[in-house]
C-alpha cells in the first residue's frame, strides 16, 4: 500500500480543521453556549453573549469555507484568515488562564496553561493545510 501524498494529507488537514471549526461554531450557538463566556475577557467592553454568538458565526463561516474552498489563491488566503481568527481569539484564552475561569474541562491552572500552548498549533495547522504547494 502506498503512502498518501502531501497534497492528500494537506486536503485531509484542511477538511479536518473545517469540520472542527464548524462543530465548534455550532457549539457556540447551541450546546456549549453556557461554557464559552469563560473565554471572553472581563475587560472587553461588550456584551459577552454577543461575543459568543459572533465568534460562533465566524467559526461556522470559516469552517464551511474550509470545506468548500480548494483552489488557490483563495485557499491560501482563507488559511491566513483562519490563522488570523485563531490569533484574534487568543486573548480570550489568556483571560481564561489569568482570570482562572473554568470552562470546557479547563478547571485547573495547568489545564488552562496547556490550552494556551495549543493555540499556536491551530495557527500552524491553518497555514500548513492551505499552503500553496506549487510555489
Amino acid at each position: 500500500m502506498s503512502q498518501p501524498t502531501k497534497p492528500v494529507l494537506q486536503a485531509i488537514g484542511q477538511a479536518s480543521l473545517g469540520a472542527v471549526l464548524l462543530s465548534t461554531g455550532v457549539g457556540h450557538l447551541t450546546t456549549k453556549r453556557q461554557e464559552f463566556p469563560a473565554q471572553v475577557p472581563s475587560w472587553l467592553p461588550v456584551d459577552v453573549d454577543k461575543v459568543v454568538v459572533v465568534s460562533g458565526l465566524a467559526e461556522v463561516a470559516l469552517g464551511s469555507a474550509l470545506l468548500a474552498t480548494w483552489r488557490q489563491p483563495a485557499r491560501r488566503l482563507l488559511g491566513r484568515a483562519v490563522a488570523g481568527f485563531f490569533v484574534g481569539v487568543f486573548p480570550g484564552n489568556i483571560a481564561q488562564f489569568v482570570e482562572r475561569r473554568n470552562g470546557f474541562g479547563l478547571d485547573t491552572d495547568r489545564k488552562r496553561a496547556l490550552r494556551l500552548l495549543g493555540q499556536p498549533a491551530l495557527v500552524a495547522w491553518a497555514l500548513a493545510a492551505t499552503r500553496d504547494r506549487s510555489r
